[in-house]
């Protein structure tokens, strides 16, 4: 295969590869019924004037599977972080005991589960796209080789290569979704 062949190929992949590993960030942020840290993720703060990432103004953990604490760096803080989490609408009601914040995570409900499975389908269904995004962009880089001088046998090879490299990730994404519905509707 030529060096502009694999070029393709490896952007190609690289692509692909950037859709799982944000599909994988996506599946994070739904919750399954269990205290996570990463639930708060994305949840930005007004503080002193800033929006900061509430990763970035306290220390969060999980003492057991259903509460959260979150530990403000800055206890002067504590108000602004508690309204950022209310905003973020995440479902929680989040409990300001002073020094911290106590977040109970309610368990799921059946409809609220189906929900989160939907969520989580939608999430995948889009990785799937982009990934038949970069088999489309891969496939018109190919063509582009065929017309600069790329011979015929080869441009029909790689194109194989790049369906074998598409059908690899939307399979990865199948598996990811089943595990994730699994992790969801196990009570």
């Amino acid at each position: 295969m030529t060096e502009e062949a694999e070029f393709v190929l490896d952007a190609a992949n690289e692509s692909m590869e950037h859709a799982i590993t944000h599909l994988d960030r996506e599946f994070q942020k739904i919750r399954a019924g269990k205290a996570n840290p990463v639930m708060l993720n994305g949840v930005i703060v007004d503080y002193y004037g800033s929006h900061v990432p509430i990763e970035q103004t306290a220390n969060i953990n999980t003492p057991d599977p259903r509460q959260i604490i979150v530990q403000p760096y800055d206890k002067s803080s504590i108000h602004a972080i508690e309204k950022a989490i209310m905003a973020a609408n995440l479902g929680f009601n989040p409990q300001n005991e002073g020094e911290i914040i106590r977040i109970n995570v309610p368990p799921l409900t059946e409809d609220r589960r189906k929900d989160l499975v939907k969520r989580a389908k939608t999430e995948a269904e889009d990785a799937k796209v982009s990934i038949r995004n970069a088999r489309r962009h891969a496939n018109d880089e190919a063509r582009k080789l065929e017309k600069d001088g790329l011979p015929e046998d080869e441009t029909k090879r790689l194109v194989e290569k790049i369906q074998e490299l598409t059908d690899k990730y939307i399979q990865k994404v199948d598996k990811a979704f089943e595990l994730k519905e699994k992790d969801i509707l196990t009570v």
